[in-house]
């Protein structure tokens, strides 16, 4: 991503690496949310990856699948249009900076950790009314909110909860967005690197490895942190008015207390499988993306 240099002056050049990042997310969001639903249920307590499929099959219907997909769709344009643009933006400044000459990996992963933190705060919104809607159908009938689409469901948060219930969560989102930039976006970078002047390998070769590389750092690097903030965002208060946590830290260490580390770990499989095939997806697009706007002189 960062060695391509952006065209100086007029709107498009600025907003281009924005709308291509949010595009490329949306496509790869409609391949994966099936995966993204099982995840989310596996985090839930709803059993394996089979168990789960099965379940939802029987009693929910292949639609179930794509439930929330709205909501996905509306967190890409949000939170992937932010992450991704950014961080090209940010890249690309670094690298002037540094003479044209490649970033070093820590560089790259402060771009990927500022990255992850904007594209976050823009995207929680939709982040949240995304996790609602996935988790909507594994509580009782008398708890569920049975939003229709992404954005009753903020219309309803807003009206229901205020405007500031919007970013629930918020902290733990941030963070998790922090590592899962930082091992995607800066691993992908270097392994680009990597496999075009250490290994010598073609254009897809190097999308398909360096993607593969980055989706795992970015799985391991954020598992944890996604675990704490979906149990943040579906928590319910008791009949008293008690929620179950007070907080990320507080429900990290009571996840640990629990479950031990591993519990943070829950759904670590199909979340790799998840979060890989998007990223490489993601970049993919990304590179067609731009190879037809190269060819209509964008």
């Amino acid at each position: 991503m960062g060695e391509e240099k952006p065209k100086t002056g007029g709107v498009w050049p600025a907003v281009k690496p924005f709308v291509n990042g949010g595009a490329s997310g949306m496509l790869a969001t409609c391949v994966i949310q099936p995966i993204d639903m099982v995840k989310v249920r596996i985090q839930l307590g709803q059993g394996s990856a089979g168990e789960v499929t099965k379940n939802m099959l029987k009693n929910e219907g292949l639609g179930a699948f794509y439930k929330g997909l709205s909501a996905g769709l509306l967190r890409q344009a949000t939170y992937t249009t932010a992450r991704l643009g950014s961080f090209k933006i940010l890249t690309n400044k670094a690298i002037e900076a540094n003479d044209g000459k490649p970033l070093p990996l820590y560089q790259k992963a402060i771009c990927g950790l500022t990255a992850g933190a904007i594209g976050a705060c823009v995207g929680n919104p939709a982040d949240l009314a995304l996790i609602r809607m996935q988790a909507d159908a594994t509580l009782p009938v008398a708890q569920r909110r049975n939003y229709t689409n992404a954005f009753q469901a903020l219309y309803r948060i807003v009206a229901d909860e205020g405007v500031l219930a919007l970013w629930k969560g918020a902290g733990p989102t941030v963070v998790r967005a922090m590592a899962l930039n930082m091992g995607m976006l800066a691993s992908y970078d270097q392994s680009v690197e990597f496999c075009k002047d250490s290994l010598g390998l073609g254009e897809v070769a190097t999308v398909l490895g360096a993607s593969s590389v980055s989706g795992f750092f970015a799985a391991a690097c954020s598992l944890p942190f996604d675990y704490v903030k979906t149990q943040i965002q579906k928590m319910q208060p008791d009949a008293t008015g008690k929620y179950p946590y007070t907080g990320s830290l507080d429900c990290a260490m009571k996840t640990l207390k629990a479950g031990g580390p591993l519990k943070l770990y829950s759904g670590f499989p199909v979340y790799c499988v998840r979060i890989a095939p998007h990223v490489m997806m993601t970049w993919i697009f990304l590179n067609q993306i731009q190879k037809m706007e190269k060819s209509m002189g964008l």
